[in-house]
Order: C-alpha cells, then sequence, then structure tokens
C-alpha cells in the first residue's frame, strides 16, 4: 500500500503490474530527454541575437522536427501495444473468485467452491482496532493463494463500481447486467489493499479491498473451514 511521502508507484506483487512499472519508467524517461532538449532550445532563444533576413524557408528542419517526434512515438507506441495485450491475455486459471459491488461494500464468491461466500464491509473508525487501517480495513479479507493464476469477475448490483487493486495492476469495472473479467498472479505473500475506484455517488471511496496472499497450503486449509 502506498504511505507518506510516497510519490511513486506502489510495489508490484504480480508479473504484469512489473511490466506497467517498466513502461511507466521508459515512457518517463523520453518525456525527460523531451522536456530537456525543448528547454534548453527556449533558453537559448533568449540569447540568440542572430539575424538573417534572406531567410525564406528550412526544408531540412522540418524534415528533421516531423520524423523525429514520429520516431520517438514510435518507441513509445511499441511497447504500449506489447503491455495493452498482455493485460488483456487470459490464461488458464487455478481459481476463480467472483466480485459483487454494492452501495458501499463488495460481495465475493469463490466459484470453484461450493457455498463460499461473503460480504465485505469497511471497518468503521471507532472499531478499528490497534493497527488497523483508517478506511482502508474490511470485516472479511479476501484469501487467495500465492504464485496461482486468478480469474476475477466483477459485476454491480446497483451502479458502476470498479474493482481496483494497485499492487497488481488490476482495474475491472463492475456494470450492472455486465460480467467482466480479467487475471492476475500473485507472486509473493502479504497484504493487498485497494479501492472502488468508480465515481459512483456519495462516499463512493470507502469501499475498501483487502487481499490477503497465502501459501497454497494455507489456503486449502482456509478454504475446508469455510466450507464445513
Amino acid at each position: 500500500m502506498s504511505t507518506w511521502a510516497n510519490l511513486g508507484l506502489q510495489d508490484s506483487a504480480s508479473p504484469l503490474m512489473e511490466q506497467l512499472i517498466f513502461f511507466h519508467d521508459h515512457a518517463l524517461l523520453i518525456l525527460v530527454m523531451i522536456t530537456v532538449l525543448v528547454g534548453y532550445l527556449m533558453f537559448m532563444l533568449f540569447f540568440n541575437s542572430y539575424v538573417n533576413r534572406f531567410l525564406l524557408h528550412g526544408q531540412l528542419i522540418e524534415m528533421i522536427w516531423t520524423i523525429l517526434p514520429a520516431i520517438i512515438l514510435l518507441f513509445i507506441a511499441m511497447p504500449s501495444l506489447r503491455l495493452l495485450y498482455l493485460l488483456d491475455e487470459i490464461n488458464e486459471t487455478s481459481i476463480t473468485l467472483k466480485s459483487i459491488g454494492h452501495q458501499w461494500y463488495w460481495s465475493y464468491e469463490y466459484s470453484d467452491f461450493n457455498n463460499v461466500e461473503f460480504d465485505s464491509y469497511m471497518i468503521p473508525t471507532n472499531e478499528l482496532s490497534n493497527g488497523g487501517f483508517r478506511l482502508l480495513d474490511v470485516d472479511n479479507r479476501i484469501v487467495l493463494p500465492m504464485n496461482s493464476q486468478i480469474r476475477i469477475l466483477v459485476t454491480a448490483a446497483d451502479v458502476i463500481h470498479s474493482w481496483t487493486v494497485p499492487a497488481f495492476g488490476v482495474k475491472v469495472d463492475g456494470t450492472p447486467g455486465r460480467l467482466n473479467q480479467t487475471n492476475f498472479f500473485i507472486n509473493r505473500p502479504g497484504l493487498f489493499y485497494g479501492q472502488c475506484s468508480e465515481i459512483c455517488g456519495a462516499n463512493h471511496s470507502f469501499m475498501p479491498i483487502v487481499i490477503e496472499s497465502v501459501p497454497v497450503n494455507y489456503f486449502i486449509k482456509w478454504i475446508s473451514n469455510s466450507v464445513n
């Protein structure tokens, strides 16, 4: 999760988020180079006293400043297209999780197991335990196994919601009457936080998501106790 004075992206917990961070750094480096070059040229214009009263056109420089930006855009577009297809690819999944957005809480169903479903509400500030995070902790966490391909199905029961977990690079809109899906892979254990990132009405930001990533054997024990 983000902490105080954290200006960058969160540490990734999935291969897709790692690729998103790499692309962000790649595009940012190109932007810094362009900014430095344009800033230098504008700065030097203030001290340029050369005047050429016979200058009518400059076809060479016009070709350069037309072709060069096109080449730079290709260096941004090609990795972007690659990443777009990576994010859209659905691999063979091990577990399916269904998430239903309500005002103002989430409902979850483990579709591969019988009778495993629960609601996840934000814990009010006056009921938080020591060490709890205000506006982020929930009463029922999602428990998922690490090193497993996970598919999530997202929909909504009333208005548009958005199931978003930055550490996984996942943002899926939940639309009433429509079932959207994506997949992700958790490569380390821990607690990961997210929120509804859609403008779905008053208090829309107070729909936190908490995912507890555990080893597979712990997940099997948890799911067995939940079924029983």
